[in-house]
């Protein structure tokens, strides 16, 4: 049986520096943290920018399609009410 391919393969992709002030106790926290899943606290901030990020945009993709359906079921004859119904019954079976 052959072994799985375990070698990351991470892109290089152009980075910038910012600067960022954040209060001295959240630092501390930071690096509590970091210490604890044995991190820089950059790559920490790192991961918690980018787990939010996924999922801010995964949020802004969501309304964007509902957005399209609306205006398709307009377009369909669809009422202002109807729209608004079924749209609420995509977001409850989403939940």
């Amino acid at each position: 049986m052959s072994q799985p391919d375990t070698n990351l393969n991470i892109r290089s992709r152009p980075t910038t520096t910012l600067n960022l002030t954040i209060p001295i106790d959240t630092l501390a926290s930071l690096e509590r943290v970091a210490q604890s899943r044995d991190m820089s606290v950059d790559a920490l901030i790192k991961f918690y920018v980018g787990q939010q990020l996924r999922h801010d945009l995964a949020t802004l993709f969501s309304q964007h399609v509902l957005d399209l359906t609306a205006d398709v079921l307009a377009k369909h004859g669809q009422s202002e009410e109807q729209v608004a119904e079924i749209l609420r019954e995509i977001r409850a079976a989403a939940k």
